[in-house]
């Protein structure tokens, strides 16, 4: 262990208590913040929320408004990982439970004892008995059953043919309601958006339908992806594959309930502050934010510019690799996605333990709940015994960038809504409510004043990670939570909980770095627990082949909740 100055001190990130709010007495909240007093309530808001420390603070740094992390030649035509380059070997066996993957599939397909005609009805009555269920999943709120069985028929005719599109040919995808996929309206997990069906697939549903992906439907969401649990009082609240009664985590809920419910081994998100990372740590499985830019956005509804970022959640990190293969690379409809380098997975798999240099910041790793820091450090132990280093970085104005953070997306969810504010406010979520009414009273100068902590924290950011190939964390404060009682169905306001949640995530929106959770093991009662790895830019590849080496060190665990589509 290289031991370096912890600088306890820099670290300022504190867990707070604020007020629980649900039914009658949030409706009552609602109405107040949104009413003629708001100007008396928003002042003690912002003072609680941090946002008035955060305008007293001085910055001179010159504001960062996209974290664009490439100055090479622009690409000028649109490509992804070459094929060659994709994973090619099955995921290797790992101890526990083995969730169907796309090889197993792929596999199954060309030896004929499976066809995609079969994979494609399973789906369809697996989709149908989870939202009969009691509690019902919610994992997918959209299907189109004559779609996916003609998708499904015209796959089976390519294998049978000896011309599948590639191994994800028939292979159910599934995709979260944020992202344009033909037949569908995309909704955003709201009562009034997404009235018509979309004209043109997003460029990530394009490239997998290409790659002869079976879509599957359109996966629930927090609404307008703006929370980080999953409730939702418009489309249901997803419920999580391992306990039910506990929340799956946000905003891309529907994706990770969808991928641990076995309805998928691959799914669609999208991550404005943890939104991939999150659920896919509550539900045991593996989510993947991609360098900002990586991914194309075309065809993601405009939620949060400057954070935005689109990535595959899956079964393993195998599954997750081939998902990003597809996905990754320049798309001319995208401007920001021409600044990279040519994307890769080479030797992906080859990650070399001994030599890696992994970056933590004990002050910021340990500020957990207990059975998520023991999880996780026993991973760190298991990393050394491998031939990995530990090297403690420091990691200043981490209060800045959580309050920065807070005000860029909500600002910009704020500025997304605003042409539908006026009209349709009131049919948001009451947690959603009270999100956009607080972010309606910022200002032009808290916006710059967050892009300028922005520039800071990417410059620490980068200091810290000199000497170091990434940096470890875990992925949330704490398991995935009960539901409260009476938090259904309007939902509520639990501020404390979801500061635990976001405590890991939301830098790298910021950054534009990327970052994935894999799980590293569950709590006494059978709940995930994951781990982040902050990478440097475009070294996704990286971060992929960590969590392939976490994954034969973990003993994983069937869901309560599960179908097995290649079985009858």
């Amino acid at each position: 262990m290289d031991h370096q100055p912890t600088r306890d001190n820099v670290y300022d990130l504190k867990s707070v208590k604020l007020p629980y709010l649900a039914g009658a007495v949030l409706r009552l909240f609602v109405k107040l913040v949104e009413g003629p007093l708001r100007g008396l309530l928003i002042p003690s808001l912002f003072k609680s929320s941090g946002i008035t420390w955060l305008r007293e603070q001085k910055f001179d740094e010159a504001p960062t408004t996209q974290p664009l992390n490439y100055t090479g030649t622009l690409a000028h035509k649109s490509q992804a990982v070459p094929e060659q380059e994709w994973p090619s070997k099955p995921t290797p066996a790992a101890p526990g439970f083995h969730f169907a993957s796309v090889q197993d599939y792929a596999l199954a397909y060309r030896e004929g004892s499976l066809t995609p005609e079969d994979v494609a009805r399973r789906a369809l009555d697996a989709i149908e008995a989870s939202n009969s269920a009691q509690p019902p999943l919610r994992a997918i709120i959209a299907v189109n059953r004559e779609d996916v069985l003609e998708q499904a028929r015209q796959a089976s005719e390519r294998i049978k043919a000896r011309k599948p599109l590639s191994i994800f040919d028939g292979v159910p995808v599934a995709v979260k309601d944020e992202v344009d996929m033909r037949p569908f309206p995309t909704t955003v997990g709201t009562r009034f958006l997404g009235k018509t069906p979309c004209k043109e697939d997003s460029t990530v549903v394009a490239r997998m339908r290409a790659a002869g992906a079976l879509l599957i439907g359109k996966a629930n969401m927090h609404e307008i992806g703006i929370g980080v649990t999953g409730l939702n009082p418009n489309t249901g609240t997803t419920r999580n594959p391992y306990e039910p009664d506990h929340f799956t985590g946000g905003s891309s809920s529907g994706p990770a309930t969808a991928v641990a419910a076995g309805l998928c081994p691959v799914a669609i998100g999208a991550d404005g502050g943890g939104s991939i990372r999150i659920p896919a740590s509550f539900c045991g499985m593996v989510g993947l934010k991609p360098t900002f830019g990586r991914i194309s956005e075309y065809g993601a509804f405009p939620l949060c510019w400057s954070v935005a970022h689109l990535g595959p959640l899956a079964d393993s990190a195998t599954d997750a690799a081939l998902a990003y293969a597809v996905m990754a690379g320049p798309d001319l409809k995208d401007p920001n996605s021409l600044h990279q380098p040519e994307p890769t997975l080479k030797d992906w798999d080859k990650l070399n333990m001994r030599g890696l240099r992994l970056g933590i910041f004990w002050p910021w790793f340990r500020h957990a709940s207990d059975e998520v820091v023991s999880a996780c450090e026993t991973m760190l132990r298991e990393f050394e015994k491998m031939g990995a280093s530990l090297h403690e970085v420091s990691i200043p104005d981490m209060e800045a960038a959580r309050v920065a953070h807070l005000i860029t997306i909500a600002g910009e969810m704020m500025q997304s809504m605003s042409a539908t504010y006026a009209e349709h406010h009131k049919e948001h979520g009451l947690d959603v409510r009270t999100n956009l009414a607080l972010a309606k009273a910022f200002t032009a100068s808290d916006y710059v004043q967050a892009q300028r902590v922005r520039t800071r924290l990417i410059a620490n950011f980068n200091n810290a990670m000199e000497n170091v190939d990434m940096i470890l964390t875990p992925s949330t404060g704490l398991v995935a939570p009960a539901i409260p009682t009476g938090a259904l169905p309007d939902g509520n306001s639990d501020l404390t909980t979801v500061i635990e949640i976001l405590r890991f995530t939301t830098p790298a929106n910021l950054t534009g770095q990327p970052a994935i959770s894999f799980p590293v093991g569950y709590n006494p009662h059978g709940l995930p627990i994951g781990m982040q790895a902050i990478g440097h830019a475009w070294q996704e590849a990286s971060l992929l082949g960590l969590a392939l080496v976490a994954e034969q060190l973990v003993v994983r665990r069937e869901p309560r909740v599960h179908y097995n589509l290649m079985q009858e």
